[in-house]
């Protein structure tokens, strides 16, 4: 009988803190994303270099199929009425991205960076946003900011993207 009670605690505990996850998470404002691609990988094993060897190197390996994402995400820019500045929201990813801002600007604020500094990034750059931190992407600016995103995941994963509540390390 005690342990019937130990599972039905565990359970309400455990629900609570799915339900509770679910109201913390922040919500995108601004945002209009579109999956241009999505294909299906077999295991990767690539190695190349530039000759001379010493200028470039890169290497990519998985273990098991991959799905790789092509994503076009466009960021309004701050509305001069409200001020409301356009953004994912905070969240997280089950693998690598390679991001290229293809149009405006874009601030990369991480939970990792305790003063809310942010990195800005401005159209010709990229990032790499590793999958393992917590962020969140803003136009600051009074242009429309778009990224692209190619995302590289193990196969069937259920969502390409995390929604996370805030660190509380930014004001926002």
């Amino acid at each position: 009988m005690k342990s019937k009670w130990v599972w039905a605690l565990f359970a309400m505990v455990l629900g609570a803190g799915i339900w509770g996850g679910t109201l913390m998470a922040t919500n995108p404002s601004g945002l209009g994303t579109t999956t241009l691609a999505k294909s299906r990988f077999d295991e990767i094993n690539v190695k190349a270099q530039a000759i001379p060897a010493s200028i470039w190197k890169t290497k990519i390996r998985t273990h098991g199929l991959s799905d790789v994402y092509v994503v076009d995400n466009k960021l309004a820019p701050v509305d001069p009425n409200t001020g409301a500045v356009a953004n994912t929201g905070w969240h997280s990813h089950p693998g690598p991205s390679l991001v290229l801002v293809v149009a405006g600007t874009v601030t990369n604020y991480t939970s990792e960076d305790r003063k809310c500094t942010g990195q800005k990034y401005s159209a010709g750059q990229g990032f790499i946003d590793s999958g393992k931190d917590v962020h969140i992407l803003r136009n600051e600016g009074s242009v429309l900011a778009e990224t692209i995103a190619v995302q590289l995941l193990p196969a069937n994963t259920p969502s390409r993207r995390i929604d996370q509540p805030a660190p509380g390390n930014c004001p926002f």
